[in-house]
């Protein structure tokens, strides 16, 4: 089955993850690019050997288009993902789902009266360190789970996006809505959710704009930073912290607290899973180094989103799932 895909957004995730991942996918014939800037669209067409629309209606209406990613910025997340599923497309979503519950839940209701899949890009639930400890932890290797700790950090999307620029609409509060919460944060809480196999419920946090500033050099009016204390449903107990102002080593680390031992995960560079039993056995797993902006290596969220296309699985990331998400960020945030 031959699958021809557009791309809707020409940015950094467009160009450095999902773009070269579906070009590898065997199962996948061509791809269309669309973008605001249509200089960005030509740019990847050329680049990936694909091709380029001007208008984001001429990719969700064409009949030959099977899939779409979703890559535009989150302000419009609800707009092009509904109308593409609305017009026959299974469609793979950037994080975070939209910037409000309801805009995701009109997401959800186009999701169900096409009939079409809606998978989100939470694609830490992919690396095969987080994949080893949910077999250890659902196996109960060391009994249950009691308190967690877990962070996700870099030196800010300014570096990262494809201006390279202090104007990243990642910075604008009428774009981005939830700054580092709804850009680094959701991972986290996603990976606690699937982890655990439990929901955040409870949330007490601090979050402000600390020291990033925008293009006119005034302070960002979204979040630079968030620290929080977490419960969930179960009565696990946890703190997360997120921030676009660690300058220096990106770090993604979690640590999981349970009966017998404890799981530590991305806080050694060559054992990127370790557990410390009760009993002073330490065991290293040497599995692979996690995908930073530095470092680009295949997620598997594209082959998994192609997968469930070919053989009607449910997608591995559910846009239910990444709601729930969505409700803890708006916890998070006050809202």
């Amino acid at each position: 089955m031959g699958i021809k895909v557009g791309i809707i957004g020409c940015g950094s995730i467009a160009k450095f993850r999902h773009a070269p991942e579906y070009q590898a996918n065997p199962h996948v014939t061509e791809l269309v690019f669309y973008d605001r800037n249509a200089a960005r669209a030509k740019e990847l067409a050329l680049e990936f050997g694909g091709c380029y629309v001007e208008t984001v209606d001429e990719l969700i209406n064409d009949p030959t288009i099977t899939a779409i990613s979703d890559c535009s910025s989150n302000e419009v997340h609800h707009i092009h993902t509904s109308n593409a599923l609305l017009s026959g497309k299974h469609v793979l979503c950037e994080k975070p789902l939209a910037i409000n519950v309801a805009f995701a839940e009109k997401m959800l209701e186009a999701e169900r009266k096409s009939g079409k899949k809606l998978m989100i890009d939470h694609n830490q639930r992919f690396t095969k360190a987080h994949q080893k400890a949910k077999e250890l932890l659902d196996q109960k290797e060391l009994g249950e789970v009691l308190t967690f700790k877990t962070t996700f950090g870099h030196q800010g999307p300014e570096g990262w996006g494809v201006d390279k620029s202090n104007a990243t609409w990642f910075f604008k509060k009428d774009r981005s809505y939830s700054g580092v919460a709804g850009d680094l944060g959701i991972h986290k809480i996603d990976l606690i959710h699937y982890l655990l196999d439990d929901e955040i419920d409870v949330v007490h946090a601090f979050h402000g704009a600390l020291d990033k500033v925008d293009e006119t050099g005034e302070k960002i009016e979204v979040c630079d930073n968030v620290v929080c204390a977490l419960k969930t449903k179960r009565g696990r107990l946890g703190t997360a912290s997120f921030s676009w102002t660690y300058y220096g080593a990106e770090d993604n680390s979690t640590t999981i607290y349970c009966e017998g031992g404890i799981i530590k995960i991305y806080q050694h560079p060559e054992a990127q899973l370790i557990i410390e039993k009760k009993d002073g056995t330490v065991i290293k797993y040497e599995l692979e180094p996690i995908q930073t902006n530095e470092n680009q290596t295949n997620t598997g969220v594209i082959d998994a989103f192609i997968d469930c296309i070919i053989n009607d699985r449910e997608p591995p990331v559910t846009g239910k799932q990444a709601l729930a998400c969505l409700k803890v960020i708006d916890q998070i945030l006050g809202l």
